[in-house]
């Protein structure tokens, strides 16, 4: 009896020796597999903003739009160029501001599907944004009920500052025909500064939005990646 079990336990000692070099093996060659690389230019996108005049003809105060510029390197950091441009001609407050001017922002998109072979995908990124800008601002002779007064009628115009910004946003980028895409994205924008004047200050900052210290914005763009 005892021979017998100790020939039962030398044979699945031997067993297990011939097998260790065969799970070696797959081990190596698990471990050999190659990683997906991508090269570093994998092409450069040009897309245009329609948010902006969408939102305009749903009553904003505010006319913009936007082109926009890309690079995908490594499928993972995109570098971006955004040039657009801004206006509003509106009424607040019985005050009238009109202003008009280009804005930049440079800054990088980070793609968080970049194992993927998609030219789909989702990111997150950052912005430096600038705009220098001139502006018109008028007013009306009002009533200073606590002093039994009136405050005289007043009128700027080209009126000149400038504003710098920072924005975070969250963005998805959709094929939706062969080199074609759309993409949105949600910003959060900080101001920076803006240059002081005098006697008035902006109410809107072309890029930014509205005067405020942080704004919030969205956009919507048509895509086309460049053929090389």
């Amino acid at each position: 009896m005892k021979k017998r079990i100790f020939a039962s336990f030398i044979n699945i000692v031997a067993l297990l020796v011939m097998a260790l070099p065969v799970l070696a093996q797959g081990q190596k060659q698990e471990i050999k597999l190659p990683k997906e690389v991508f090269p570093l230019y994998n092409g450069t996108f040009v897309g245009v903003d329609l948010y902006g005049l969408g939102s305009k003809a749903f009553g904003s105060n505010f006319l913009s739009s936007e082109v926009s510029v890309d690079v995908n390197l490594r499928n993972r950091f995109f570098p971006v160029l955004e040039v657009g441009y801004g206006e509003t001609d509106a009424e607040k407050n019985s005050i009238s501001y009109k202003s008009s001017a280009p804005y930049f922002r440079i800054g990088m998109n980070y793609n968080m599907m970049f194992r993927k072979k998609s030219m789909s995908h989702l990111y997150l990124g950052a912005r430096y944004g600038f705009s220098a800008l001139s502006y018109d601002v008028k007013g009306p002779a009002l009533k200073d009920d606590i002093y039994s007064g009136e405050v005289p009628s007043f009128e700027y115009t080209g009126e000149k500052t400038n504003a710098h910004w920072m924005e975070l946003l969250f963005g998805i980028r959709a094929q939706i025909h062969k080199n074609f895409l759309m993409g949105w994205s949600l910003r959060y924008k900080a101001k920076l500064s803006i240059k002081e004047n005098t006697s008035t200050t902006p109410w809107y900052i072309p890029g930014f939005g509205e005067n405020k210290s942080t704004n919030f914005g969205v956009t919507y763009s048509l895509i086309y990646k460049l053929p090389f």
